[in-house]
Formats: C-alpha cells, structure tokens, sequence
C-alpha cells in the first residue's frame, strides 16, 4: 500500500520509511540472514531500493551481537539501508552492541524506540535512558498514549467498544486513574486534550526527541498534532504518580 502510494505521487525522496526486522512470525529473529531476507522483502513490498530507518524490533540473545550488527552494516554499506536503530533493548545489551560496532568500525544504532508513556515508565526510566543520554541517541517511544488510556476515552466504570480495550487491564488501577486525572487537569490549564498533554509530557523527558502516536480517524488525529510545551511544575505533577 505505501509503496503503491509513494509510486503514485512519485514522492519517495520526500518520504521517511522506517521499517523492522525479527518480530514477523515469518521472518523471526536476528541472525544475518533474517535480516538480510527481511530488507529484501521489505524493499520490494515497498517498491524502493533504500529503506531509510532498519530496526531491530527487539533483541534476539540466541544470535551473537556481532553477528547481527555485521548484517545490519553490510546493508548500510549496499546502499540498502540508511540508519540503523533498535527497539526493546536492555541497556547492558544497547551498550555492548555500540562497544561492538565501534570496535570494529561499523555502523550503529542511531535511534531508540522504548515502550514508554506515562504509566509504563520501567522500561525506559533508570539504565536505559541513563545510555540514550550519555551516547546522546534519540529516542522515539511507542505506545505513547498507552494503548489509547491516555486520551481520555476511557473511564472508571464505564465501558469502551475499542478494538484497544483488551489492552486495558493493568492500566485501569489506581495509579493509571490518578495518572489520566493529573494529565487531564493539566489539559485543561492549556486548553488542549489529554492527549497533547500526555505526548507533551512524554517530549520534556530526558533523550525523547518526539513520541510515536498513530491515529484511526481525523478527529483522533486533531487530537495529537497539538505540540504542548508542559512547565516543570506540570511534568512534575505527572511525575509524581
């Protein structure tokens, strides 16, 4: 479809693509060549020759780093790949697959994407954002409005027909009601959705250059495209729960 778009438009040099390798249940895991079978499917689905951002979609430990990263630099150095970045890594293993790529002069992963939101924190909080700091790597978290809890949609008691609804549980507590409340009030101060401020909140966090939110209709869209500047004392609210 995206390609059959960008072919259509003849617009490919103005786009960004990203794509992943290792979660497809036809193309599993990380051994070089998985990742060089799934570039090659994914360049021809998308009718291109370059994939701009190739992911890691998460670590493989059954296949050596080394291994892995040598692929992954080979497409780059084909032409096939322009960056390279990695999603769901520990931070001991983001680490050692930068030590590694440099050791042997390779590219590395440039881009982080954790799941992270303002209820799930753990993931990203701590190790791992203490490395995307330091080695000064972007991070783009997914899952951002935590499945849709953040916009507001859903509420104590009352039941919501969303395909996203299963996805629900550990969030509607306690801490994910006083969470969505103190974003919510935020919302209001600045006149905006829950939504803007749950990403605004997100892009004040420390290696966050921006967060990854979809959206299934216009009205949803108009929902996260505001850019929210939050003050200390309103991330500091969110923090607090």
């Amino acid at each position: 479809m995206i390609g059959d778009w960008m072919k259509a438009r003849g617009n490919r040099n103005e786009m960004v693509i990203a794509t992943k390798v290792a979660k497809l249940a036809t193309r599993p895991g990380l051994s070089a060549a998985n990742i060089a079978a799934a570039a090659e499917d994914s360049l021809r689905r998308l009718g291109t020759d370059y994939i701009d951002i190739y992911y890691a979609h998460h670590d493989d430990e059954e296949i050596p780093l080394e291994e892995s990263l040598t692929a992954f630099n080979e497409l780059v150095a084909a032409g096939k790949v322009r960056y390279l970045a990695a999603s769901n890594y520990s931070a001991a293993r983001l680490e050692e697959a930068l030590k590694i790529s440099r050791e042997l002069g390779m590219s590395e992963y440039l881009l982080l994407q954790p799941n992270y939101n303002a209820i799930v924190r753990n993931e990203y909080e701590g190790d791992l954002m203490a490395v995307a700091v330091k080695e000064d790597i972007p991070v783009l978290p997914y899952f951002s409005l935590a499945a849709g809890f953040l916009t507001g949609k859903y509420q104590p008691g009352v039941e919501v027909d969303s395909v996203r609804a299963g996805d629900m549980p550990d969030y509607k507590n306690d801490r994910g009601w006083a969470i969505l409340n103190a974003i919510t009030d935020v919302a209001k101060q600045e006149n905006t959705s829950i939504a803007a401020v749950a990403l605004g909140w997100l892009r004040a966090q420390p290696g966050v250059v921006t967060p990854i939110a979809s959206a299934r209709t216009i009205e949803q869209l108009a929902e996260i495209l505001p850019v929210v500047e939050l003050s200390a004392e309103q991330v500091a609210q969110v923090n607090a729960l």
